[in-house]
């Protein structure tokens, strides 16, 4: 990446298609856990939740089985 100053606007746009770049590779990664039956596991509010193949959310831990 260039070292000159970037305008706010030109970083703006550069943040806003970063995040877009990622949301998309999230969702994708969520998609094939959800093909390969393997929970997403997600953290809100520092509570960690698990959503099971099924589309369940639950708090308890599938992984300690």
């Amino acid at each position: 990446m260039s070292k000159k100053k970037l305008p706010r606007l030109e970083t703006y746009q550069f943040a806003a298609e970063l995040q877009r770049i990622g949301n998309r590779a999230v969702r994708a990664a969520q998609e094939e856990s959800r093909r390969l039956g393997v929970p997403n596991v997600y953290s809100k509010g520092g509570v960690v939740y698990f959503e099971l193949p099924s589309g369940e959310l639950t708090q308890n831990d599938p992984f300690k089985d």
